[in-house]
């Protein structure tokens, strides 16, 4: 059975799909022209500005919804997904990885602005959206929506739980000799706390553990790298080289380095899944151009910050010549080699706080999928005990079936949430133009105030 899923994984996962990702990606683009690149500096000020929007309709702010968004999207992909893009496509792999969040980045604004804008209440007044709901009330195609509410409530369980799960009990148990039923008890308790809380209570404590958590990834891996900065050149001319040289580690050519560079990348930011859009919708916006600017941060975080220190120490290393060492464990080796055995301990928190984000962000992803499809508001509670029993399961219990077809189901939410984008871009370019012309508006205000 784990033959014919990882066969039907490579099928879904194969190349018409990393090129209707992309394309959408530069697509939309193109349509905005290049807004993720004009517009960066002010969606980083909205984003952690201390004047978060409070009056506006939503359940949490800017921040917050970035962070839920961020707590299911940073996880072991940024650390052993790159890892592996790099075993199998080698560094120049790691090139592509950035080219896919730089499009990805306009993919998920796109994802935000529809989300918020055909965003509901649901019965006990919450706000309830993504993209079941903008291709039913959008698109006007419900069977869609269906669809990715089905694929979504489902691979839940893999991406964001059983699998995340499993890498925290694996690691504490290697690392630190702690058995994996009591990190998977430790892991329901925390998880329970907060996922039986809802949205606002996940928005409250990933907006504090989030930044916390990435910020000591980053410190980690930028001390890494001024440690060894005499490397750093030559990494950067090594990935450059092999990004159009086709010299993958494990051979092949070009076209494999561009694959596995976007894939992975597009798998650590999630840009056109479909899943970060559910937490856009929750968040206090005006206008949906707004949010959107602050969604796309999360890819330039996720991939061309985190990702980007992950591949240049790996590659800084040397270590990814070394077929013998296998991607789970390759990250781990260059942070050991670079800068001695702190390193493996370093990376053990990296993924403990990784993977225990992605289990609270994945956890609302999966309840409001189920809520569409079952309107009934005691199915949420239903769907969250359930989710958070499950943890327990994936840290004792080998999920390899269920990682396979978690990664399927993961691919065929994308598809109709692209068919969406697609369709709606035209409504994506009218609320960018109406955002635009609201900032401006607001620049001239505060123009004329301080000349007053």
């Amino acid at each position: 059975m784990e033959q014919i899923l990882s066969k039907i994984s490579s099928f879904v996962w194969g190349v018409p799909l990393i090129v209707l990702l992309v394309g959408t990606g530069i697509y939309l683009t193109i349509r905005l022209g290049f807004l993720q690149i004009r517009s960066l500096p002010y969606a980083l000020k909205l984003t952690f500005s201390k004047n978060q929007d409070k009056q506006s309709d939503g359940d949490i702010s800017h921040f917050q919804a970035l962070t839920t968004a961020s707590a299911a999207t940073i996880g072991t992909g940024n650390i052993v997904g790159v890892a592996t893009a790099i075993t199998l496509g080698g560094p120049g792999a790691v090139f592509w990885m950035l080219v896919a969040g730089l499009f990805g980045m306009a993919t998920k604004y796109g994802e935000a602005i529809l989300a918020v804008k055909y965003r509901v209440k649901d019965a006990k007044g919450n706000m309830a959206g993504g993209p079941m709901y903008y291709l039913e009330h959008g698109l006007k195609q419900k069977w869609l929506g269906v669809l990715f509410a089905l694929f979504g409530s489902l691979a839940a369980f893999g991406i964001g739980n059983g699998t995340q799960a499993k890498a925290v009990a694996d690691l504490m148990k290697s690392t630190f000799s702690i058995p994996a039923w009591l990190t998977g008890i430790v892991l329901v308790l925390f998880a329970g706390a907060v996922i039986l809380g809802g949205i606002k209570w996940i928005g409250r404590v990933t907006s504090f553990f989030v930044p916390f958590m990435a910020l000591f990834y980053i410190i980690a891996g930028f001390y890494v790298i001024i440690a060894n900065y005499q490397l750093v050149p030559n990494a950067l001319a090594t990935i450059m080289t092999h990004a159009f040289s086709g010299e993958a580690a494990l051979g092949g050519t070009v076209g494999a380095v561009i694959r596995y560079g976007v894939a992975r990348g597009l798998f650590s930011n999630e840009a056109g899944l479909g899943s970060a859009p559910i937490a856009a919708a929750a968040a206090k916006s005006d206008l949906p151009g707004r949010q959107a600017l602050v969604s796309m941060v999360q890819v330039f975080f996720d991939t061309l910050i985190i990702c980007s220190i992950t591949g240049i120490t790996i590659v800084m290393s040397g270590l990814w010549e070394d077929e013998s060492i296998g991607a789970g464990v390759l990250t781990s080796s260059a942070f050991e080699a670079l800068i001695g055995s702190i390193g493996p301990y370093l990376i053990t928190f990296g993924i403990l706080f990784f993977a225990s984000s992605t289990i609270l962000g994945w956890g609302y992803y999966g309840e409001k999928c189920f809520q569409y499809l079952f309107k009934n508001p005691a199915a949420i509670w239903v769907y969250r005990t359930i989710f958070v029993l499950f943890i327990f399961i994936g840290a004792t219990t080998s999920l390899d079936l269920i990682w396979a077809l978690a990664d399927i189901l993961n691919g065929l939410m994308a598809i109709p949430n692209l068919i969406g984008l697609i369709g709606l871009s035209g409504v994506i370019v009218m609320e960018t133009k109406r955002i635009q012309a609201k900032l401006k508006e607001e620049k001239a205000i505060e123009v004329s105030s301080k000349g007053i």
